[in-house]
């Protein structure tokens, strides 16, 4: 009975931790996907074609991409990376995220038309007409008009 190349790898590790190895070794799949995607196009090109806030959302991702990517080469040597400058990094990487985010949100936002709203406030409030006041009073539905 021969056995395979994965029944030897299977060996060499923990088997308790093979469905976390088989999840990494996807998403290293999906990232190099993505890396040559992104590597076909010139950079110059890409930007190009990008608004100024879509560039700087880029070059954010990117940069924190390759310091996530580092992150990872650094746990992987035994470097704890919570004690790398990379850490610093990130979170300096997170502070310009969050404020393009805060910047897009407010492009996002919805501007108030005051004419608009003021027409629209006007029209749903109720006016009382003083000569139809007495003849439009009609009773209210579902309740029965008390006889004498």
């Amino acid at each position: 009975m021969e056995m395979s190349q994965d029944d030897d790898n299977m060996e060499e590790y923990p088997t308790e931790i093979h469905d976390y190895l088989t999840a990494f070794e996807k998403s290293l799949g999906s990232v190099d996907e993505m890396l040559k995607t992104m590597m076909s196009v010139s950079r110059s090109e890409l930007l190009q074609k990008l608004d100024p806030l879509e560039q700087a959302k880029l070059d954010l991702v990117s940069v924190y991409t390759l310091n996530s990517m580092f992150w990872v080469y650094l746990a992987t040597q035994g470097i704890n990376p919570k004690e790398h400058p990379v850490k610093q990094e990130l979170e300096r990487i997170r502070t310009y995220m969050n404020k393009v985010k805060e910047i897009a949100d407010k492009k996002k936002a919805s501007k108030l038309d005051k004419g608009a709203a003021s027409r629209f406030v006007k029209n749903a409030l109720w006016e009382p007409k003083a000569e139809n006041e007495h003849t439009s009073k009609t009773p209210a539905k579902g309740k029965k008009r008390q006889r004498d």
